[in-house]
């Protein structure tokens, strides 16, 4: 009797495949090893992605879909500068939860040898929409300075996007651990965005408790 179908064999070829790249770069990724780590034949690669590049595409798509269903769980409230501050907090906590499709998403050297178009390398900035929503509403209600919220997004993912490559390298030590970082980062970012400090500081505190409850047991 052949054997039935495994239906989560697409998904199981994307985690092994990201893992595969971040740990052992583009050269240790080829059908015959994707499919032997996953358990399952190199004719599965080809009926899902079509090719090897097919797949590293649906990795890169399959991280930021996972980041942004994390922002999607977040609630708007009367506080921009708290929901823009739990973004954050989910971006992290996204990323701790999913580092091999996190090394993925943004290519670099990771993707050498495989051809993604500029479409897919711009693939997720859907996911800053949110974002720039909540720095647009902090200008809005005057806890940041006037400025373009783009901007200012940008500005806050590249120092997000940088302390999270840190963490994962294992490179924050005490006493200038991870979570001490975050957190003064976070209040360092809102401040130089126009907030003010002890504002700044409230809204942050508010955020770590909205952390759990809104982003629930998937987080």
């Amino acid at each position: 009797m052949p054997r039935k179908p495994d239906p989560n064999v697409r998904s199981t070829l994307i985690e092994v495949a990201a893992r595969l790249l971040a740990e052992d770069g583009p050269q240790a990724l080829s059908t015959r090893r994707v499919a032997a780590d996953a358990d399952t034949s190199t004719m599965a690669v080809y009926t899902h992605f079509g090719s090897m590049s097919g797949l590293v595409r649906e990795i890169v798509y399959e991280g930021f879909a996972r980041l942004q269903d994390y922002f999607s769980q977040i609630k708007e409230t009367d506080d921009p500068v708290s929901d823009l501050c739990v973004h954050g907090r989910a971006y992290r906590r996204n990323a701790l939860a999913n580092p091999h499709l996190y090394a993925v998403m943004f290519g670099g050297e990771s993707l050498s040898g495989f051809e993604l178009s500029e479409e897919d390398r711009q693939h997720g900035r859907y996911v800053l929409a949110s974002i720039v929503g909540c720095v647009g509403r902090c200008v809005e209600q005057g806890r940041f300075r006037q400025a373009d919220p783009g901007m200012v997004a940008h500005h806050m993912w590249f120092a997000m996007h940088g302390l999270v490559n840190l963490e994962l390298g294992d490179y924050l030590i005490e006493p200038w651990g991870a979570q001490e970082c975050f957190e003064s980062q976070l209040v360092t970012l809102v401040v130089g965005a126009g907030d003010g400090l002890d504002l700044a500081t409230r809204s942050v505190a508010e955020s770590a408790q909205r952390l759990d409850a809104e982003l629930g047991i998937r987080a």
